[in-house]
């Protein structure tokens, strides 16, 4: 058995998850007051407006809005995958782009509810990519 989601269920699943992806971080950094790092402000540079892309393809039924999804996703969970990189001690430190002064990395203060924040950006914007993807893949049938 094959399961297939439609174009605009597939868009719509995608702009869930950059909402709730968007919402999250935003909690996160002010009702929980956990600063992010510099390499959570880029991600978030691409989640952000992941989110609203994706919400006013919908809205107007752009069934072109999932290729721009691709490319916010697919640039922001590089950035994510090099965060995962610094935080699992795979990147050396003296490439890090953390400063002394700010918040780290690789502490745990990156971590909700036991997993580190970096993976559940990678795993959001690898699920907004394919989506996103999918979105795309009965327009051209």
């Amino acid at each position: 058995m094959t399961f297939r989601l439609s174009s605009d269920t597939s868009l719509a699943a995608a702009w869930i998850v950059a909402l709730v992806s968007s919402l999250s971080v935003l909690f996160i950094g002010e009702v929980l007051g956990q600063t992010p790092c510099v390499l959570c402000w880029f991600q978030r540079a691409f989640m952000f407006p992941l989110a609203v892309v994706l919400g006013c393809g919908l809205w107007w039924r752009d069934r072109r809005a999932g290729r721009y999804g691709v490319a916010l996703s697919l640039a922001g969970g590089a950035i994510a995958l090099w965060h995962l990189g610094l935080f699992w001690g795979l990147i050396p430190e003296r490439i890090q782009p953390c400063t002394a002064a700010g918040p780290s990395c690789t502490d745990q203060g990156q971590l909700v509810l036991s997993v580190p924040i970096p993976l559940l950006s990678f795993l959001a914007f690898a699920l907004t990519a394919t989506l996103s993807a999918a979105s795309l893949k009965e327009n051209t049938e």
